[in-house]
């Protein structure tokens, strides 16, 4: 009897393994991504800037393509990421039929707290875990040596403006992020990032689970998220060239219309496996609006703080973060219909915020001089619609 005392404890060995490596390995990843995030959308805002002045066009119209193709390639990631995924974990066994018991509880009804027959996924094999780790760390490698090799250091010119020699210190740069929120606009702008990392969130988290994995299984959440990734990168630059003739006031209202539309109906679908189509067209949906959160935030954020630029994309960070580690936190304890009105009451207050800010930049230009000074943060350059 001993030799079947040894395989009993290591599959609990296997399961305790991951609290200790998961948890500072995120804060890594946390430590390097906020910094990166800032730095690429400084570096396209700059790029775009100096291409509209060489080319005579305007600078929003240009910085928004920018944005538009590289978000076109970053969303191309989960493409080929869960792709590779899909492939080395469709190795694993058949599932067997998911129970018509559970299925009951699958989508809005899925509540952390409900004691119905779970549907346990197979734990992959150390071979499978392995080969997708060696992939990953090697796109990670290369996509370093791409960067370090190939990517042109720039400086920015409003940096060293009036004579100034030298970048200001990280202290004063993280004063200055602290000082922007002085400015009413970014206040109320704020939600605009915190809105798109909890619709980011419960995409990845609970449509995933919820909806996906309770009704068709683990082994379809890659070819999902694919097609989410797949429209997300094509509308990308599609709305950063459309943008320049249609302006970011309608694709902000198709954004909020198609996720608004796509949580009331994700409140009263009940997913079934023979729905198969229905869960590609929900991710495509949410591609298509998240496309409008990634391009034009970055952009609005880039035109209407132009003098901040590095501020405002750490502050715009900040937000989203903090709409992920509201997501994320919550997740353990509500229901998927409690997350869905939550995630519809943020949607709502946070293009009510951004009307407010197109409010103010329109009046701003026909307003008369008062001869007061604005508010600390807020720039010169306007740019209106």
């Amino acid at each position: 009897m001993p030799c079947r005392g040894r395989p009993a404890a290591a599959p609990a060995q296997r399961l305790l393994t991951p609290r200790y490596t998961l948890i500072p390995t995120s804060i890594l990843l946390g430590l390097g991504a906020a910094p990166l995030w800032a730095a690429q959308s400084t570096y396209l805002t700059i790029m775009g800037k100096r291409r509209a002045e060489a080319a005579g066009g305007a600078g929003k119209d240009v910085v928004s393509q920018y944005f538009g193709v590289f978000f076109l390639v970053f969303q191309s990631s989960g493409v080929w990421g869960n792709l590779i995924s899909s492939l080395v974990l469709g190795q694993m066994p058949t599932k067997e039929p998911i129970p018509e018991e559970r299925l009951q509880f699958c989508g809005a009804s899925d509540c952390p707290a409900a004691e119905v027959p779970t549907n346990s996924t197979q734990r992959p094999s150390q071979e499978l875990v392995y080969t997708l780790l060696g992939v990953y760390t090697g796109s990670g490698v290369l996509a370093v040596l791409l960067v370090a090799l190939f990517l042109e250091p720039i400086k920015d010119d409003a940096l060293h403006k009036d004579g100034a020699q030298a970048p200001p210190p990280a202290w004063s740069t993280l004063l200055s992020t602290f000082r922007m929120f002085r400015d009413r606009r970014l206040c109320l702008l704020t939600l605009l990032p915190v809105y798109s990392g909890f619709q980011q969130a419960f995409l990845a988290g609970d449509y995933t689970k919820s909806y996906a994995t309770c009704a068709l299984g683990v082994q379809f959440v890659g070819f999902v998220m694919i097609c989410f990734s797949a429209v997300d990168a094509l509308c990308s630059v599609l709305y950063g060239r459309l943008s320049r003739h249609t302006g970011r006031i309608p694709l902000y209202a198709l954004g909020a219309a198609t996720n608004l539309a796509c949580i009331v109906a994700l409140l009263l679908w009940k997913p079934r496996p023979e729905q198969l189509a229905v869960f590609f067209v929900f991710s495509g949906l949410w591609g298509l609006a998240d496309a409008v959160w990634q391009t034009q935030n970055s952009v609005l954020y880039g035109v209407l703080f132009e003098d901040s630029k590095e501020a405002a994309f750490a502050t715009y960070r900040l937000g989203e973060a903090l709409g992920f580690v509201a997501a994320f936190g919550c997740s353990t304890f509500l229901c998927v219909d409690v997350k869905l009105y939550i995630l519809l009451a943020v949607l709502c207050l946070t293009m009510a915020a951004y009307g407010s800010v197109e409010f103010l930049e329109a009046q701003r230009p026909s307003r008369p001089p008062t001869g007061t000074q604005p508010p600390a943060g807020e720039g010169a350059a306007q740019t209106r619609m």
